[in-house]
């Protein structure tokens, strides 16, 4: 049997949603493009019919992740902890530092001055897919492994809510910000493409520029989310026993590690502990989906969509 498309309570329900959220983004800066597309997005799949309104059902955790980060904007993390800037520069070099002609640099400055036209396209083609692949593997365990799509979208949004809770205990200023601003707190700086701006040039067409203009939290580098997100995938993948396709995420996964830090937008020990979040939300995850009451509601979920 058909659901009811429109009845007057989802109507109602979708709509405060809708005023309630464009309210926000509003006040947050005012409302731009994306923000009136997700809102015909979701009226258009919710009420088109029963397929597509499971559809964006199950997805509508990876658009509470997506208006959470775009909301940070109406409160920086600057405004609430202090900016580290010169501490993770100088741990960085301390772990990881590279002597070059007599000088110790950490490893984005050494990629600044090596860096070739090879790797400026295979790191811009790595670190544009960080969301399109997470997204691509989510559609596929919609269709083929729902239970496993739950999981998978409850650990992404966590893991990128405990990473928002640290950027607002811990702001960090990327490598670029450094490079371009030394160990000076400047408020209100935009987002930079850095090292990805190569890329732009090289292809022609100002895709991170784009992307990073639009960017709700500058000052925060530490964890690399971009890290995050490839362990996440990586480790569903392998529980859904993909076989050789892993090799492709394992791939990707280390593309992404390197083009992060090749492209100075983070630190190493951003990226690891990105990486250390990730496994430790996931491992705690599946520990806790083990209950039985806990597991009950997520198959609760799983018949929903």
């Amino acid at each position: 049997m058909e659901f009811q498309r429109f009845t007057k309570k989802n109507i109602i329900i979708n709509s405060l949603i809708v005023i309630v959220y464009l309210i926000c983004t509003h006040l947050a800066g005012g409302t731009r493009p994306e923000h009136y597309f997700l809102v015909f997005f979701w009226f258009g799949m919710y009420y088109a019919n029963e397929k597509t309104r499971r559809f964006i059902l199950g997805f509508s955790i990876f658009i509470i992740y997506w208006i959470i980060y775009d909301s940070m904007r109406i409160l920086p993390n600057y405004e609430v902890s202090a900016v580290h800037i010169k501490q993770p520069y100088e741990l960085e070099k301390i772990l990881f530092g590279i002597t070059f002609h007599h000088n110790l640099i950490t490893p984005n400055e050494y990629f600044d001055l090596i860096h070739t036209k090879f790797l400026d396209i295979m790191s811009g083609l790595f670190y544009i897919n960080w969301v399109p692949v997470p997204i691509a593997f989510a559609v596929y365990l919609y269709f083929k492994d729902k239970t496993l799509f739950t999981k998978f979208s409850m650990v992404f949004l966590l893991v990128n809510i405990f990473g928002f809770i640290i950027y607002y205990l811990y702001p960090a200023a990327p490598p670029w910000y450094v490079k371009l601003y030394g160990f000076n707190l400047h408020l209100g700086v935009p987002g930079n493409t850095a090292g990805l701006g190569r890329f732009d040039k090289l292809i022609g067409i100002p895709i991170f520029a784009g992307l990073y203009e639009k960017n709700a939290n500058v000052l925060a580098a530490m964890p690399s989310l971009h890290a995050s997100y490839p362990v996440i995938v990586l480790f569903y993948a392998i529980k859904k026993r993909l076989g050789w396709i892993n090799l492709f995420f394992i791939l990707f996964m280390l593309g992404i590690w390197f083009s992060a830090v090749y492209s100075g937008h983070h630190y190493i020990i951003d990226v690891v502990t990105g990486v250390m979040l990730a496994l430790v939300v996931l491992f705690s995850f599946e520990k806790i989906t083990t209950i039985k009451y806990i597991d009950k509601l997520i198959q609760k979920k799983v018949k929903n969509i």
